[in-house]
């Protein structure tokens, strides 16, 4: 086994917070491990592409967000095309994948002019990137607050943004369920531990008849999220199309993962340093949207998902016009957003959707 890293700064600080006030919350871990405004992952690391820790679809390959860009023009239309439209993408990264649904957009014009563009983002180095890239849109603007988004229909995406919200995880015992906190360990680092309470009120039911040992994970955040497109999907027309590594059915299991330079890590080992995400429980949001009189499609595959919006045809068209080099990083990108041991299968899509509008593309075989 290899030896541990030592602490890092934000590990430091956690530290000294648990030392004097007890064990903190995996959900405050993760808040601060990605969002800590000095050592926080995404505050002061370039967390996407190569340099960064993990590659998301939009920069695997331009199709990808091409199609987004075609869906959410499909979806205008069944929308009844009106004049104002608010389109709010959630933890847009590097504004790749706005930029390519902005390119499509342009090919519509009436579509374009009717766009308030919103990116909800918390990291400033994020924000700074986003502004760059988009400095071309016409109405741009940020949201720390989904609460200030204009009123008015709504179109949302977010893509590997639900992954990255605080989580809570149980954990059955012979005493029955407890949270999961975050404490120190004999030697001073940072450890998980039990916390002593009973938070059986707060297990959801699915979870009855697990056996001692099992672990299970919540996101209220993510949930309350779907909760407020849901109020406002019920109010106005307009879809949100949520895309992300997870689950289709809810079932036990620490997702908890740590990736730093594109490698694996303890989720513990190197805070601040690292990306930490925890698979989506896609049944759970589907509930939670179904419950709040939405309609709701899938979740499904990405790939099949993409297959159905014209993935294989939009690269070929693409390699019609490209080098032999760029050729074949289309056909590569192509694979991981279809392939069934890639992004194709691991990733899932799910569509919130205003109560009487048609069935979205790529949800039904056409």
């Amino acid at each position: 086994m290899t030896d541990r890293a030592p602490p890092t700064p934000l590990e430091d600080r956690l530290a000294l917070t648990i030392k004097a006030g007890g064990p903190i919350s995996v959900g405050d871990f993760i808040t601060d491990a990605l969002g800590h405004p000095q050592h926080g992952f995404y505050t002061a690391h370039e967390a996407i592409g190569a340099a960064g820790a993990f590659t998301t679809a939009p920069e695997v390959s331009q199709v990808f967000g091409e199609l987004i860009g075609a869906w959410l023009v499909d979806s205008w239309t069944a929308m009844g095309e009106p004049a104002r439209t608010v389109l709010i993408e959630l933890g847009p990264g590097r504004g790749v994948m706005m930029a390519d649904i902005l390119r499509v957009a342009a090919k519509r014009p009436d579509f374009e002019r009717s766009l308030q563009v919103r990116l909800y983002e918390q990291s400033a180095r994020l924000r700074l990137q986003q502004s760059k890239r988009l400095q071309d849109a016409a109405d741009l603007d940020w949201l720390l607050d989904l609460n200030d988004a204009p009123d008015a229909p709504m179109l949302a995406v977010g893509n590997e943004f639900l992954d990255c919200l605080p989580l809570r995880q149980f954990q059955k015992t012979e005493r029955g369920w407890r949270e999961r906190v975050v404490g120190l360990g004999a030697d001073g680092r940072l450890a998980f531990a039990l916390d002593n309470r009973d938070v059986a009120a707060d297990v959801p039911p699915w979870a009855e008849g697990e056996p001692d040992g099992a672990i299970i994970e919540i996101r209220p955040e993510a949930e309350e999220i779907v909760q407020f497109f849901c109020e406002r999907l019920k109010k106005r027309p307009g879809r949100a199309l949520f895309i992300d590594y997870g689950h289709a059915r809810s079932a036990p299991g620490d997702t908890l993962q740590a990736l730093r330079g594109h490698e694996r890590v303890g989720p513990l080992e190197t805070p601040g340093e690292a990306d930490i995400t925890a698979h989506v429980d896609f049944a759970a949001l589907a509930r939670a949207a179904i419950e709040a009189g939405a309609a709701v499609y899938g979740p499904i595959t990405q790939g099949a998902f993409l297959r159905r919006l014209g993935a294989a045809e939009r690269t070929e068209r693409l390699k019609a016009r490209a080098t032999a080099e760029q050729a074949k990083l289309l056909d590569s990108g192509l694979d991981r957003l279809i392939g069934a041991g890639e992004m194709g299968e691991l990733f899932k899509v799910i569509c919130i959707a205003s109560p009487g509008l048609p069935a979205p593309a790529g949800f039904v075989e056409l």
